[in-house]
């Protein structure tokens, strides 16, 4: 492939903030990745993500919605959730207390993923998440 050819493929789902809308952007994301090794992984960096969007912002307040993004390529499976913001504080993995009930999502994102990459704005947070098709998790070749 030419290095500036993309072969990239791209989709888009916008959820209201409501719990069960997890399992359907979890549906979503397999639904697209049937053939993927990588289809596991991705179904849960955005579980994760997304019960973040509902949990923590506005996403989760009457009317709130969140937005989920998925690219594919030869090289690399994207996975992007924008939520609507208004929480004065932007994500961030946390190491929580062994007793914490909350904490642990976006740090577990960070362990299995390749790259993540938080975005802030005035309409909200994205958090990308990055699986190299040509890697393991930790950076590793296959």
């Amino acid at each position: 492939m030419h290095e500036y050819t993309s072969t990239a493929r791209v989709w888009g789902l916008t959820c209201p903030g409501f719990p069960e809308e997890v399992s359907r952007a979890r549906r979503w994301t397999r639904d697209i990745l049937r053939d993927s090794p990588l289809a596991e992984d991705a179904e849960l960096i955005v579980s994760e993500l997304s019960a973040n969007a509902i949990l923590h912002t506005a996403s989760g307040q009457q009317s709130g919605s969140f937005h989920l993004a998925l690219a594919v390529s030869s090289q690399v499976v994207a996975l992007s959730v924008t939520d609507d913001g208004s929480t004065g504080t932007a994500p961030k993995a946390e190491h929580a207390d062994q007793n914490a009930t909350h904490g642990r999502g976006l740090g577990m994102v960070s362990a299995i993923a390749h790259r993540v990459v938080i975005h802030d704005s005035q309409a909200g947070h994205t958090v990308t998440a990055e699986l190299f098709t040509s890697a393991r998790p930790g950076g590793h070749p296959c």
